[in-house]
């Protein structure tokens, strides 16, 4: 950490004065001081409070002129906590001990390169924070229009993959209505024209051949019907079929929470769009509800479907209803469970296994 490399050096810098003085007491208690001050500066959180030891040196300095040896560390310390005023006079107060006392021009010059020293190094230390400072602000700031940029293209390819299924269910749909309205219409009057052959044959060696062509034409014409009732069913959207029920519906205010599949079983589908109308519309005849809840969720072994309205009790919905029963019977069928809920409203909660 270069705080401590800047400080250790200016120590040994500091420590160098034995070389022109005697070792005493009061010289090992300022070289204790001075360490114990580097250390508390680094861990103190209050910057008042260091400053008031730092401050508390220069007095000591004094009454103890040995502990000048160590000021350009305490200078330092001042200059990081930018309290430049103390700083300077502190660089008075080592003046006047200069001044008043027999240091030779060389511990003079020493100790004028330390004030210096420190002066650099502070300032170098700072401009290093600075910059350190500023990468990690533009290292966040990056990341983070990453992390935007992947929810972006995330989203986008989640529109992409929605446009090209409802894509896909359209074009089911033509192929669906294309195929009823010319392929289905051709094998129907073929059919037709074929039974009317078969009744004006008069012809025995014919007859097999008129009945194998019906026979034929009529497989053909229930392949036909069974591909497109394939197709239509796949192409309901549960999603755009119940938010179409929810745009219809004007009797109250309706939220619907849709957090589904796209690849859904048409007994799935079929099921829930069935009691979802069914619900609306016993909401309208017997519910004086002024808020709709809806919510239809797949979970990982089930899926989920909960109808619930705010109307009062006694103007709920009979259990025993014929609307309710049949819901209770399509959800049997696919061995679901379906309760209702008759507290602070009426409250329809479903789920169906997956198979």
């Amino acid at each position: 950490m270069r705080y401590f490399q800047d400080l250790i050096l200016l120590y040994i810098f500091g420590s160098s004065a034995v070389l022109f003085t005697e070792i005493t007491p009061s010289l090992v208690v300022a070289f204790l001081f001075a360490a114990i001050l580097i250390c508390a500066c680094y861990f103190l959180e209050s910057r008042t409070f260091r400053t008031f030891l730092n401050c508390l040196y220069f007095i000591g300095a004094l009454f103890m002129p040995v502990c000048f040896c160590f000021y350009p560390v305490i200078f330092y310390l001042l200059l990081r906590d930018k309290q430049f005023i103390c700083g300077l006079l502190g660089i008075v107060f080592y003046m006047y001990h200069i001044l008043g006392s027999s240091m030779t021009a060389i511990q003079i010059f020493f100790g004028c390169l330390a004030f210096a020293a420190a002066w650099i190094l502070q300032t170098r230390t700072q401009e290093y924070k600075n910059l350190s400072l500023k990468f990690y602000h533009t290292k966040d700031d990056s990341q983070e229009r990453e992390l935007l940029l992947t929810e972006k293209n995330e989203s986008l390819l989640e529109m992409q993959n929605f446009e090209i299924y409802a894509a896909t269910l359209k074009e089911r749909n033509r192929i669906a209505r294309e195929i009823h309205d010319n392929v289905g219409h051709v094998l129907s009057r073929s059919i037709l024209l074929t039974g009317a052959l078969k009744t004006l044959n008069t012809q025995d060696e014919l007859s097999p051949m008129l009945e194998n062509l019906d026979i034929s034409l009529n497989s053909a014409m229930d392949s036909i019907r069974t591909s497109v009732h394939d197709l239509h069913d796949e192409a309901v959207n549960l999603e755009e079929a119940v938010r179409g029920m929810v745009a219809d519906f004007t009797f109250c205010p309706v939220q619907l929470n849709y957090d589904m599949g796209k690849e859904l079983p048409k007994d799935i589908k079929y099921c829930f769009i069935s009691i979802t109308k069914e619900a609306l519309a016993n909401i309208i005849k017997h519910s004086n509800a002024a808020k709709v809840s809806i919510l239809m969720r797949e979970h990982p072994a089930l899926y989920q479907l909960c109808i619930e309205d705010n109307g009062s009790v006694t103007t709920a919905k009979e259990s025993s209803g014929i609307g309710l029963s049949n819901m209770k019977e399509r959800i049997r069928s696919l061995n679901g469970t379906f309760q209702i809920i008759q507290k602070q409203g009426f409250k329809i909660f479903i789920t169906v296994p997956k198979q």
